[in-house]
C-alpha cells in the first residue's frame, strides 16, 4: 500500500507542478497552456516511475537478463520533448514565436522526471523557479519592452 501512495503523490506532485506553470501560460493565452504542461510532467513521471519499477522488480515473465538503465529513459523523454517543444515554435517574417512555451514544456520534463524518482525539493525547486522566470520576469519585460517600444514609437 505504501508504495502505490507513494506512485501517487509522485504523479500527484508532477501533475501540480505542470499545473503551475502551464496556469500562468494559459493566463498569457499561449498556444500550450495548462493541459499541455500538466501532461507533460505527469507523462515523464510516468515514464521514470516506470523505469525505476522495472529495473527494481521486472514483470512476471521478463527474461532474466535485463539490462535497463533509467538514465537512457531520461535521455529518450528529453529527446521527445525536444520535438514536442520544437512545434510550438514558429518562425515567420525574421521573427521567432513559442520559444519560452517550449523551454516551459522542456522544463516540466525536467520536473516530470525528478518526480518520478522521488526528488520532491528538485521538482518543487524547479517549478517555483521556472514559475517566477516565466511569470514574473515575464510580466517585468513586457513593461520594460512595451516601455522602451513607446519611447521609441510615439503614436
Amino acid at each position: 500500500m505504501t508504495d502505490y501512495l507513494e506512485t501517487i503523490g509522485r504523479l500527484l506532485l508532477a501533475t501540480a507542478c505542470g499545473a503551475a506553470i502551464g496556469w500562468e501560460r494559459e493566463w498569457s493565452r499561449k498556444s500550450a497552456g495548462l493541459r499541455t504542461h500538466m501532461l507533460v510532467a505527469v507523462g515523464a513521471a510516468a515514464f521514470m516511475l516506470g523505469a525505476v519499477r522495472f529495473t527494481e522488480s521486472p514483470p512476471p515473465g521478463a527474461s532474466g537478463n535485463l539490462d535497463l538503465d533509467p538514465t537512457r529513459v531520461i535521455q529518450g523523454i528529453v529527446g521527445g520533448i525536444g520535438f514536442l517543444g520544437a512545434g510550438a515554435i514558429l518562425h515567420s517574417r525574421g521573427s521567432v514565436k513559442g520559444l519560452t512555451t517550449a523551454a516551459g514544456i522542456w522544463l516540466m520534463g525536467a520536473v516530470g522526471v525528478a518526480c518520478g524518482l522521488g526528488y520532491y525539493d528538485l521538482a518543487i525547486g524547479t517549478s517555483v523557479l521556472g514559475f517566477v522566470i516565466i511569470g514574473f520576469l515575464g510580466f517585468l519585460s513586457d513593461r520594460i519592452w512595451d516601455h522602451r517600444e513607446k519611447e521609441e514609437h510615439p503614436e
